[in-house]
């Protein structure tokens, strides 16, 4: 498992590569899939792959993400905090186009950006503050599962949706809390605060408390506080 590569924050790299994405969420353990196809991001995946095989991925910081939606080559602040992934699947199309997976190792805090000559952007790294996360399950015991069901129920029967519930109740209280934290539907700023989440305990409380919210907006005269 790539969990099992890194024993401690000793064994990840000190700078890495990162791909600057808003709206997207990475978080340890979870997988990401990625289709490539930026001249630059397509040399970043080729320089992983014959090195340390890991990419950070990070939002830029607000309204740097609407500047970077309409300037390909421009270089957005990032947020200060994202997750670095290993990559663990990686696929090349007859278009040139390649289709990677990300699997989730830690979360990190940039500390500088480096004076790269890759036409990606390098970032030197601290992970002291993230060690926690190279331990599968860690806080998991702590999680309110139930209100979390609970909650994702109500959403799912509001939004006429259907769920593989077999899947969830077998599924660990960090993977349901991450997995449903990628998938979900909300905005850069509320992936970003629950990337930032110190628990897994505080991220399951984040996301009950946006579902909560959409699930208000969406029948305002519906009740649909989780007590």
């Amino acid at each position: 498992m790539t969990s099992d590569r890194y024993q401690s924050i000793a064994d990840l790299p000190a700078s890495i590569p990162v791909f600057p994405l808003a709206g997207v969420l990475l978080l340890p353990r979870t997988q990401l899939p990625l289709n490539i196809f930026e001249p630059r991001y397509l040399n970043m995946v080729d320089d992983a792959m014959r090195g340390e095989r890991i990419i950070g991925m990070v939002q830029p910081d607000g309204d740097a993400a609407i500047v970077a939606s309409q300037d390909p080559d421009a270089k957005p602040k990032l947020c200060g905090v994202g997750c670095a992934g290993r990559l663990t699947s990686w696929t090349e199309t007859h278009d040139g186009r390649v289709l990677i997976t990300l699997t989730g190792v830690a979360r990190f805090r940039i500390t500088s950006e480096l004076d790269a000559t890759t036409p990606y952007r390098i970032c030197a790294v601290d992970w002291s503050d993230y060690e926690n996360d190279l331990t599968s399950d860690f806080g998991a015991d702590e999680v309110s599962r139930d209100a979390l069901l609970a909650v994702l129920k109500t959403y799912l029967e509001t939004h006429g949706l259907q769920a593989d519930w077999r899947t969830i109740k077998q599924s660990s209280n960090e993977a349901l809390v991450n997995s449903l934290s990628v998938i979900s539907p909300y905005g850069p700023r509320e992936k970003q605060a629950l990337l930032e989440a110190k628990t897994l305990e505080d991220r399951n409380q984040m996301l009950i408390a946006l579902t909560e919210v959409a699930l208000q907006q969406a029948s305002p005269t519906t009740d649909t506080t989780v007590q």
